[in-house]
């Protein structure tokens, strides 16, 4: 990554008011990810987002943080189970102009780093940039990280999810 992107970069916690902002970003992720879950947007064409209302909603354990570029949103990351082991990256999105640059990287690291201990993250393996990346950051923060694959819940016409946990040291 080239050192213009690293100080244009940063990462904060959000804040009530982030949340439309966040909202318009899940929208694109939930877009993105639509192509391998099958999921579709209810009648008012919005899609599900849970995961982002109880981060928003005091739930234990839940956190978002929101990604920038310069002045720009540049995406997210839902954490859950910050209070348990192993912590879950729940959901994790960069906008496509952010891509390929080394923010979802940096992001991650920035992102587990504040909560030492052990994580996980699933991804669909159909989705195969996103499968490189998960298995490419997750292998350069520890070595020994270990995959294995699960049912999604309550979808069995689809793919299990690929899970891989690994240790962050404090």
């Amino acid at each position: 990554m080239n050192s213009d992107v690293q100080t244009r970069f940063h990462v904060t916690v959000a804040s009530d008011a982030d949340r439309d902002v966040l909202e318009r970003l899940w929208v694109m992720f939930s877009h993105d990810l639509s192509q391998y879950n099958r999921a579709l947007p209810d009648h008012d064409g919005r899609f599900r987002q849970e995961r982002l209302d109880a981060a928003f909603g005091g739930e234990a354990g839940w956190a978002v943080r929101l990604i920038h570029l310069g002045g720009s949103p540049a995406g997210f990351a839902v954490l859950r189970a910050l209070d348990n082991s192993p912590h879950v990256i729940n959901s994790f999105f960069l906008v496509h102009g952010a891509r390929r640059r080394g923010i979802g990287t940096l992001t991650v690291k920035c992102i587990v780093e504040e909560f030492p201990g052990r994580w996980s993250v699933a991804f669909q393996d159909t989705n195969e940039p996103a499968a490189a990346f998960w298995q490419r950051v997750c292998k350069s923060i520890d070595p020994a990280a270990m995959e294995e694959h699960r049912p999604v819940p309550g979808r069995p016409e689809l793919r299990s999810d690929t899970w891989i946990e690994f240790t962050v040291r404090g």
